[in-house]
């Protein structure tokens, strides 16, 4: 008969457990939902930038870029190199 309590506690210890993380969860994605539409509400429209007054971006000047290659594989090689011993 012991046995039949002792899992019956069990049990009702594991559904008040899940019970009480399935409102923690519930409550927490309500809160979540909540603060979004707050701060969708609140926050400042963000201002439209004119794309005809935008300067296209230059790319890196091709010296740097070499620069950068060399240094890459030079960083590879050592590394294959000692990776082999």
């Amino acid at each position: 008969m012991q046995d039949y309590e002792l899992l019956q506690d069990g049990l009702a210890l594991m559904a008040l457990g899940m019970g009480v993380v399935f409102v923690f969860l519930t409550i927490l994605v309500i809160s979540v939902t909540l603060m979004s539409k707050l701060i969708d509400r609140f926050q400042p429209a963000p201002i439209a930038v004119d794309a005809s007054k935008k300067s296209p971006s230059s790319p890196a000047p091709v010296s740097q870029n070499d620069e950068m290659l060399a240094v890459i594989s030079a960083a590879v090689h050592r590394y294959r190199s000692t990776r082999r011993r």
